[in-house]
C-alpha cells in the first residue's frame, strides 16, 4: 500500500518522549564496539538525557560541490550505535554537498531522531527537535522517476508545498522493505554500515501515535564523521 510522507517535516505537535551496497550490514558482527558511552556499552536498552534544543536556521549554504571521483561517507554516531552513510553525489549532488557541510560543521551533533514510525522511517536533522526546523536554507535535486524508497536508503524529508528534491537538513532513513513512497525526496545515498542500529531505532517508536511517529526513547546524534576516498 502506498503511504504518504506529507507529515515528515511537519511534527510541530508530537512531544518529545524522554526526548545499494553488499556491505550494508558489516557493523552488525561489531556493534557491541560502537555502542556510545552514554548508554554504557548497551545500545537502546538505556535513557539518554535529551539535549536541549538549538538554535533554528543559521548555516551557511555550500559554494562548493563534492568530487565527483571520490566516495564521501558521514557517520552518525548515535546513542544507539554508529550509522553510516554513503552519499550519492552523483544523483543528488546539492543534497550531498549540503549533509556532507553540515556534517563537517557539527550541525547533527546533539540533535535527536524526533520522528519513529515503526516499519516506515526514522528521521531527525532537525536542531530544534520540534519537527520544523532547519538550517535556514534549501536546495533542489529532483529524484529519478523510478527512485524506489527501500530499507537503508536514505532522502531528505520536505514539506508537502516544497517541489520536489527540496530540502534542508532534516533526513529520513527508511526501515521498511519498501516505504511505498512516490519520487518526490531528495536521495541522499544509502547505509553502508549499522542498519542493524537503524532497524533497534526503528522499534523505538509508538505504534499508537501513527505516522507522527513519537519517540518512546530518546536517540541523540551525539557527533558526525565525515570520510573521503
Amino acid at each position: 500500500m502506498s503511504r504518504t510522507l506529507a507529515l515528515l517535516l511537519c511534527a510541530v505537535g508530537v512531544a518529545l518522549v524522554a526526548c545499494g551496497d553488499d556491505d550494508s550490514d558489516a557493523g552488525g558482527t561489531a556493534a557491541a564496539s560502537n555502542r556510545s558511552k552514554a548508554t554504557g556499552g548497551v545500545g537502546c536498552g538505556a535513557d539518554v538525557e535529551t539535549p536541549a534544543p538549538k538554535p533554528d536556521g543559521g548555516a551557511k549554504k555550500p559554494k562548493d560541490g563534492l568530487s565527483p571521483a571520490k566516495r564521501y561517507e558521514v557517520t552518525l554516531e548515535t546513542s544507539c550505535g554508529n550509522i553510516t552513510i554513503r552519499v550519492d553525489q552523483k544523483t543528488s549532488p546539492k543534497t550531498a554537498a549540503s549533509f556532507v557541510s553540515l556534517a563537517e560543521s557539527g550541525f547533527y551533533e546533539d540533535t535527536v531522531f524526533h520522528r519513529i514510525v515503526p516499519d516506515f522511517v526514522i528521521q531527525g536533522g532537525d536542531p530544534t527537535g520540534s519537527g520544523s526546523g532547519g538550517p535556514g536554507y534549501s536546495v533542489r535535486d529532483v529524484p529519478p522517476p523510478d527512485t524506489a524508497y527501500t530499507e537503508g536508503v536514505v532522502a531528505m524529508a520536505k514539506t508537502a508545498a516544497e517541489p520536489p528534491g527540496t530540502s534542508g537538513s532534516q533526513f529520513y532513513i527508511v526501515t521498511a522493505p519498501d516505504a511505498g513512497l512516490p519520487p518526490e525526496y531528495a536521495l541522499l545515498g544509502r547505509v553502508v554500515r549499522g542498519l542493524d542500529v537503524v532497524r533497534a531505532i526503528g522499534k523505538l517508536g509508538d505504534p499508537a501515535s501513527g505516522e507522527a511517529g513519537t519517540p518512546l526513547r530518546t536517540v541523540v546524534i551525539e557527533g558526525t564523521r565525515v570520510r573521503e576516498s
